[in-house]
């Protein structure tokens, strides 16, 4: 990069020149996940596209080093000492990790770092919400190479000390700032901090030790979960680094919509239409539940929002057995349409018949509306 003209670093990050910090933040997230050489072994140049964007969010996330850069450029930035200088010595996975935690359990030049975390989706049923169920997933993961077993070197070739930071992983160089020159102590970029490299990089990893590949698991998905809690499966994440532990895998279970019922808490609710004559004398409805058809007894006189249950016909508690929850059944009276000669002589007769205590209730407004429309 230093013997090229440097991009606009808002160009790089892609973002507007009034960009805020949260913005910029959320650019350099997403353009690291893409171009890390960890997880992009297969683009030659992706350390140097890497490289580029931690650059560009070193100057656009410091507010005096982006003041100057927006006043003088990158000629500014030179002359007053405040440039990062990643091409002299270090390595840029300090920034990745402080980001992605993939170097947060180490505990000092080639010590263990444990493996990042990894999130995914698993699509379930309501009816397997309510029974649980094994979920088959498949997603991308940073796994141990297993033609290296993890270090780096083609099988049966020795591993040597690190020449350039001496076999201590760690490297120190001057930094020039508006307030004087700063040492500072980073990552070696050749060992990556481990004091050590091998004789012959393995061909399958390019050394790394690591390698990107698909893997599939399976999730028990316990009953009575509900749509957008997590499963953590812990040790299931991405692979660590020098021996250091895996990351954990958070399954997020989403519960897809079934257009037979509303869940409400434990409380499964659903909607029974009933004819405004049956309705009056009395009738055995149909309902459908997660395990099929059940009657349910609609009493003569039932009132348009009248809620009736189907006990233990609900969702089960998380991670009990039983069904705790109830069917809630909430009558919908219908009003006939488009009736025949005979039926409409039928309905005058009754309507002729009515007195007002047919329509007579003790159930004052208030309570009326409340049944109407908080069923």
């Amino acid at each position: 990069m230093s013997s090229t003209v440097k991009r606009d670093p808002y160009e790089v990050l892609g973002v507007t020149r009034d960009a805020d910090e949260t913005t910029i933040k959320k650019a350099f997230r997403k353009l690291a996940r893409e171009l890390h050489p960890d997880v992009n072994a297969h683009d030659p140049d992706a350390e140097t596209k890497f490289k580029e964007a931690a650059e560009a969010y070193e100057i656009l996330n410091d507010a005096d080093r982006r003041a100057t850069y927006d006043r003088y450029g990158h000629e500014g930035l030179r002359t007053g000492g405040s440039a990062p200088n990643f091409d002299g010595f270090g390595s840029i996975s300090d920034l990745f990790d402080a980001f992605f935690g993939g170097g947060g359990g180490r505990g000092g030049p080639g010590g263990p770092a444990q493996g990042g975390d990894i999130g995914v989706q698993a699509d379930i049923t309501l009816k397997q919400a309510a029974e649980g169920a094994s979920v088959e997933l498949s997603f991308e993961a940073v796994d141990k190479c297993e033609t290296c077993h993890g270090n780096g070197a083609t099988p049966g070739t020795p591993i040597e000390t690190c020449e350039r930071c001496a076999g201590q992983g760690r490297l120190q160089g001057v930094q020039r700032t508006p307030f004087g020159q700063v040492v500072r102590t980073v990552e070696c970029d050749v060992c990556h901090g481990d004091g050590r490299v091998p004789k012959e990089p393995c061909e399958t990893c390019d050394g790394r030790g690591r390698e990107v590949g698909r893997r599939r698991v399976s999730v028990d998905v316990p009953q009575g979960i509900a749509d957008g809690q997590r499963i953590r499966l812990s040790g299931r994440g991405h692979a660590g680094e020098h021996g250091g532990p895996p990351g954990d895998l958070y399954v997020l279970v989403h519960v897809q919509a079934d257009e037979r019922f509303v869940r409400d808490g434990d409380d499964l609710v659903t909607v029974l239409d009933v004819a405004a004559p049956l309705a009056a004398l009395g009738v055995t409805g149909s309902v459908e539940t997660l395990d099929g058809p059940v009657d349910v007894e609609v009493p003569a006189g039932t009132q348009p929002g009248t809620v009736l249950a189907v006990r233990g016909a609900g969702m089960p508690t998380l991670r009990r057995h039983g069904r705790s929850g109830d069917l809630r059944v909430v009558v919908n009276v219908v009003v006939p349409r488009k009736l025949s000669k005979h039926q409409k002589k039928l309905l005058r007769e009754v309507a002729d018949s009515m007195t007002a205590e047919n329509l007579s209730s003790d159930e004052s407004v208030v309570g009326k509306l409340r049944r109407l429309f908080q069923p």
